[in-house]
């Protein structure tokens, strides 16, 4: 499972021109579920996002959470996370999972969001999404769970 968490003063998502979902301070996570990925899987990504120390504290440094600004969080699907570009112009996107089992994932994960005390706005899962954030920083992390194969 792979993450790609930014800092954001401010996220919305839209599909065909309507808004489905909107945060304020806190983070964006777009989520690419690899094939073969699991609950084990899910537990890291989620943890380790709520835990991250990416927020300033009061002399500036990297050092809050979260769970220490109570943020708000935002968890838009994002299969074009593992696509493979290496070889030829158009990507691969053989590692990600098919869409049955990567929704089954990301449902999972959204709830793993909200146990830990941060129910997430959602984007639409298998929609055309335009998402528009401002990103505070600008700080963006990248997190693959430790069962992540590279391409």
């Amino acid at each position: 499972m792979r993450a790609v968490v930014q800092r954001v003063s401010s996220c919305r998502v839209r599909v065909r021109g309507e808004e489905v979902a909107a945060i304020g301070k806190g983070l964006l996570v777009l989520l690419g579920v690899a094939r073969g990925d699991e609950q084990a899987d899910v537990d890291y990504i989620a943890n380790k996002v709520v835990g991250l120390r990416i927020f300033d504290d009061g002399e500036g440094k990297l050092n809050l959470s979260l769970q220490d600004v109570e943020g708000e969080l935002m968890v838009v699907s994002q299969f074009t996370l593992y696509g493979d570009a290496r070889k030829g112009r158009r990507p691969s996107y053989a590692m990600a999972a098919p869409p049955q089992q990567a929704e089954v994932l990301y449902e999972m994960a959204c709830r793993a969001f909200a146990r830990a005390g941060f129910p997430p706005a959602r984007g639409l899962f298998q929609a055309h999404m335009e998402v528009e954030l401002v990103n505070d920083g600008p700080v963006t992390i990248i997190l693959d769970s430790p069962t992540t194969h590279s391409p």
